[in-house]
């Protein structure tokens, strides 16, 4: 029969329970034994809901503490030597350091490389190669987990990153000049252990994941990904794999990933439904059996399960319902967890909606048609068409005045009056700033005082006088501290933001927004991303009053602080109904306006920040061209409005700025600050290649670690900085907002910061005066 299946389930909890168990843990209020029990009590909960749904086996090992490729490096024995690693089984405190750094007990270490997970909001942590690298079975974790599974009466597949996945996944240290397929005998050494391991204890499948199969392939990793699993096929023969591949099509892999010796070969059918009738043949022909992802496990929208229930029934036609399976494109993980949560959505809007659990039932309706025929789910195919009908003729979606203007858009509208080296000279001379001048990149800490004072608001315990008055002692007491601490460019803290995008959703029309749709974003660090279902529009300012508030404060500069078109894109669930392009030039109108009434306030300085501007990028270099195209476009159009004086910043973290430094430089930003503290400045390194002409403001100081890094430290990166780039080019400033940290961590760190610059200053102006 035809099954359903999951390839992987959200860890954090409907009410958030794992973000505040391990914050808790964290700072010390918690015990180790605490955590763990919330994480099983987890588990437990979401592999009952699962089999409930009616999901045949369960994925394990898809809960993490942190992140699954930190999981896998662990269960390597991928342990960088600056943790002191005692090659036993890697603990919590070293797995938690590995992860976000430490300064505990005399113990002074950075945390690993972050950066997104494909074009995802996730961010995983990037394994280190070493010269040497050796791998060693080094945890039990996905023993423990799928045991725990099968004892509680599930029929569990433990689920593991596969093994070309993880090496192309991973970094190479500066030492380790060798291909890294030269790893792939010793890698598979552990995988075999794995599979033995498991199939001694009645495990008979495994779920190996291989996105990097969507991408485009060099030889060397098309060898690597057939000597891989002929190795492991040939040594453990008594367990079958099963290979998804998720995030885009095949393509020209589509005949590799279907020659490798496994039992069963898993495909996006969301991302690229042209490739249905390729996997079919491939799957006739080889005798794999195919598991077809027709529910979107990154966006918010109802299947249309009429339009997947034929491809079903096709390749259930073709192969046999022996040999057919349905599941998700991907791992639900990019999802909330249960839209019953949501009690005060619209009801239209939600009625067009599924978030975790309804989409395991999807899966489970689309297996049960599949098996016993239309009839035995008319009801549900019924109401799907009147969804889908719905979405078509609401006139909640479309709106003819965006429609108008998004027509008489002209490419003078995406262009600034003069180019940089006038708009620069213009802007020193009104910002009269000194070199290496300080800033941060925008929000400050968000204490429980904000939160709560927020939240009353929200709730109507608190109305609008007192909660503006709240706010407004806050950005009092950010600007004051800044001064103090002497920074150059000032911002206004950004207390009123719950997030950088949700916030600018709530004030857009053509959006939602939930209460508990709640997504992870890294670690304990989730997000609750707006949702776009119809024209977006700007009915009225949206940040002008709290930065027009903030400079009456100061006669320092202060930075308006936007969120760029692609971000608020990305980073939101988007509508299916249209292109991206269009989306994302919308958004950018509405920007656009928002960043001149800035500029008429007064506000002198403007920031539009666009980390995801990467994350977007197509995973196929033959789409790359048009999606730059447009996206640049847009950022361009939000930010052409103003005059030369007006100082553009934008705001990039956390990806590979080689792919897109040419669009980086098309942006056209006079300021852009980037994330480099982790990689130690590695990632500057595009930029004097490419010899950048604008202005860089590269991240000395780590905020997603709790370390407080030195004067020196920073010092030395700001050295490295001035060995690629102009001194005249650097800005000094954090590598990304401030709201996740503690002011007892802060203001240490920024006040070595200020001091670092001045350091740099001074070297500056002695070597210039030499």
């Amino acid at each position: 029969m035809v099954l359903a299946l999951n390839l992987g389930f959200p860890r954090i909890g409907l009410k958030r329970e794992l973000k505040k168990s391990l914050e808790s843990y964290w700072k010390g209020e918690s015990s180790r034994d605490d955590l763990l029990k919330t994480g099983k009590e987890l588990r437990l909960r979401h592999w009952q809901l699962q089999k409930e749904a009616g999901i045949d086996i369960i994925p394990t090992n898809d809960f993490s503490y942190y992140d699954h490729i930190l999981d896998a490096a662990c269960l390597f024995g991928v342990v960088p030597d600056r943790y002191n690693w005692d090659g036993g089984q890697i603990d919590l405190d070293t797995y938690f350091a590995m992860a976000r750094g430490s300064q505990k007990q005399g113990r002074d270490v950075i945390a690993m490389e972050m950066t997104k997970w494909f074009d995802t909001n996730y961010h995983y942590i990037v394994p280190e190669l070493k010269k040497g690298q050796k791998f060693k079975l080094s945890s039990t974790k996905i023993f423990d987990e799928t045991k725990e599974a099968k004892d509680a009466g599930f029929n569990a597949c433990p689920v593991l990153i596969g093994p070309v996945s993880f090496l192309m996944l991973a970094k190479k240290a500066e030492d380790f000049t060798e291909c890294r397929c030269t790893l792939i005998p010793d890698l598979c050494n552990v995988y075999i252990e794995v599979c033995k391991k498991l199939a001694a204890s009645g495990q008979n499948w495994i779920q190996l994941d291989e996105p990097c199969l969507a991408l485009d392939l060099e030889d060397r990793y098309v060898q690597a990904y057939k000597d891989a699993y002929a190795a492991i096929s040939k040594a453990v023969p008594d367990i079958n794999i099963y290979v998804p591949s998720y995030f885009d099509g095949l393509r020209d892999n589509i005949d590799l990933a279907f020659s490798l010796p496994v039992a069963a070969i898993g495909v996006d059918l969301v991302r690229a439904p042209d490739q249905l009738d390729a996997s079919i043949a491939k799957a006739r022909e080889t005798g794999k059996h195919l598991v077809l992802g027709l529910i979107d496990g990154r966006n918010v929208w109802k299947n249309n399960l009429s339009a997947s229930l034929e491809k079903l029934e096709k390749a259930k036609a073709a192969l046999g319902p022996d040999h057919v399976s349905v599941s998700g494109s991907c791992s639900l993980l990019h999802t909330p967890i249960d839209l019953v949560a949501e009690t005060k959505l619209d009801p239209e809007v939600k009625s067009w909606m599924a978030y975790a659990k309804q989409k395991l039932d999807e899966i489970s309706v689309l297996a049960k048609g599949a098996n016993l025929g239309r009839h035995a789910i008319e009801a549900q195919l019924i109401a799907s068409d009147q969804v889908a009908e719905s979405r078509k003729t609401s006139r909640r979606i479309h709106n003819d005045a965006v429609q108008k203007r998004m027509a008489a858009i002209t490419p003078d509208m995406a262009k600034r009056k003069s180019p940089f080296a006038v708009r620069r000279t213009v802007q020193q001379a009104d910002l009269k700033l000194p070199a290496f001048p300080t800033t941060t990149i925008g929000s400050f800490p968000q204490t429980n005082d904000i939160r709560t004072a927020r939240a009353a608001f929200k709730k109507g315990e608190l109305d609008q006088d007192a909660y503006t008055a709240a706010m407004k002692k806050e950005i009092e007491t950010v600007v004051r501290y800044q001064e103090e601490a002497d920074l150059d460019v000032l911002v206004h803290g950004e207390p009123e933001r719950n997030d950088m995008v949700e916030y600018f959703g709530e004030q857009l029309d053509g959006y939602a927004f939930s209460q508990n749709g709640w997504v992870q974003s890294y670690g304990s660090r989730y997000v609750k991303p707006p949702i776009i279902y119809g024209d977006i529009s700007r009915p009225r300012p949206m940040t002008v009053e709290w930065s027009k508030y903030a400079q009456s404060l100061t006669n320092r500069p202060m930075k308006g602080m936007l969120t760029g078109p692609i971000t608020i894109l990305c980073w939101s669930f988007v509508r299916d109904d249209q292109s991206r392009e269009k989306t994302a030039k919308q958004l950018a109108l509405a920007i656009r306006d928002e960043v001149v009434d800035l500029e008429k306030a007064g506000i002198k300085v403007i920031q539009i920040d666009e980390p995801a501007l990467r994350e977007g990028l197509p995973l196929r270099r033959a789409d790359w061209d048009a999606y730059l195209k447009w996206s640049v476009e847009a950022f361009r159009l939000s930010a052409s409005g103003v005059e030369d004086s007006t100082q553009i910043h934008t705001h990039m973290c956390y990806a590979d700025f080689n792919d897109i430094i040419e669009s980086i430089g098309a942006l056209d930003a006079d300021v852009i600050s980037i994330e480099t503290s982790r990689s130690q400045m590695e990632l500057l390194a595009a930029f004097g290649d490419y010899k950048y002409p604008n202005e860089i403001g590269p991240g000395v100081y780590d905020i997603h670690s709790p370390r407080i890094p030195s004067v020196e430290e920073m010092a030395l990166l700001l050295d490295k900085a001035v060995n690629v780039l102009s001194p005249g080019q650097i800005w000094v400033n954090p590598d990304c907002g401030l709201k996740t940290r503690g002011w007892a961590e802060v203001k240490p760190a920024l006040d070595n910061m200020v001091a670092a610059a001045k350091q740099a200053r001074a070297k500056y102006k002695a070597s210039n005066a030499a």
